[in-house]
């Protein structure tokens, strides 16, 4: 396993991590999330994700269970807050009263004393930018958060946060962690990019294989159990139109002539940008964790004969 710093922190993560979203708590089974933890961590990735609202709670319980006997020293965990967790009014948002019990609630679930990487997980129009920077600012002086960052804002909003820490003398946002794939790009390679090189951000991008698809299991259908076919997550289904599936398979064709599985070319895809820090993989069994983290083995594959042959697969892809 290979590391790269958090932007330009002095924190290092490893290049593809494991994350909780839709499998832990939900998909698959507690002792199946355990091993793939531990297996993981056997294999050097260090940085494990997580947020207060995947499976209402029960991912970071879940995860709190299978790091347990882990050398918390040795991992980079990370949470993240705005979705609604209770009910009323303030039960979401980044407000200080809804940021200050969601932290203490996802630290109990964990059963640690702090988390390294905290995400205000959308951006909140109805609380100022300053409040939020104040009460992430707080709580990393109170120890409980150790580095904070955004998911899914845009480039101005981020923008105006690390200007106003800087002017207030609090302490910006770290990381960014942005949808990044084959399918849906523009908004990395356009906007935060060019942010990352100013601000000294970093990527832990998520969502490598656009919600299972570019691992080729929805060509011939909608297997019973995979992701689309869940109610929660039927808008996957949106997205499987036979122009992708034609994409797919002439991607999986070029995967393995270069000897790898178009998974693995996916997941290469995005680590050859320096910007990203850490690619935030899910996985359902050991063989598939496996097949993520050989992905970075691929890396020296993505030469520029290569990348021109998938930018003519690609064609036009989605923001």
């Amino acid at each position: 396993m290979h590391y790269r710093r958090l932007g330009h922190s002095g924190l290092k993560v490893s290049e593809i991590s494991l994350g909780s979203w839709v499998t832990f708590g939900s998909q698959i089974k507690e002792t199946t999330a355990i091993d793939l933890v531990h297996a993981a961590f056997d294999q050097g990735v260090n940085f494990f994700d997580n947020a207060d609202v995947y499976a209402n709670g029960q991912a970071e319980i879940v995860m709190g269970k299978a790091i347990k006997n882990l050398p918390r020293e040795n991992l980079v965990l990370s949470s993240k807050v705005f979705y609604p967790t209770s009910s009323g009014p303030n039960g979401r948002g980044l407000s200080r009263k809804h940021i200050t019990e969601s932290i203490d609630a996802s630290l109990k679930r964990l059963g640690t004393d702090y988390i390294d990487l905290y995400f205000c997980h959308r951006f909140d129009p109805d609380t100022p930018i300053e409040e939020v920077i104040r009460t992430m600012d707080d709580l990393i002086h109170r120890g409980k958060i150790l580095y904070w960052g955004t998911s899914e804002w845009e480039a101005g909003q981020v923008a105006q946060a690390y200007g106003l820490a800087r002017q207030y003398w609090l302490i910006p946002p770290t990381m960014e962690q942005p949808q990044y794939n084959l399918f849906h790009r523009r908004r990395v390679e356009w906007e935060l990019s060019s942010l990352c090189k100013d601000f000294g951000l970093g990527l832990t991008t998520y969502s490598p294989l656009f919600f299972g698809i570019l691992t080729g299991k929805y060509n011939e259908g909608i297997p019973e159990g995979s992701r689309a076919s869940l109610p929660d997550m039927a808008w996957i289904q949106d997205h499987i139109t036979q122009k992708n599936i034609d994409r797919v398979r002439q991607l999986s064709d070029l995967a393995e002539e270069l000897g790898m599985t178009i998974t693995q070319l996916s997941i290469a895809w995005i680590l050859r940008r320096k910007e990203v820090s850490s690619v935030i993989t899910g996985a359902t069994h050991l063989e598939q964790l496996d097949e993520n983290l050989g992905a970075a083995e691929m890396i020296p594959l993505m030469t520029d004969d290569i990348l021109d042959r998938i930018e003519e697969i690609m064609g036009e892809t989605l923001d």
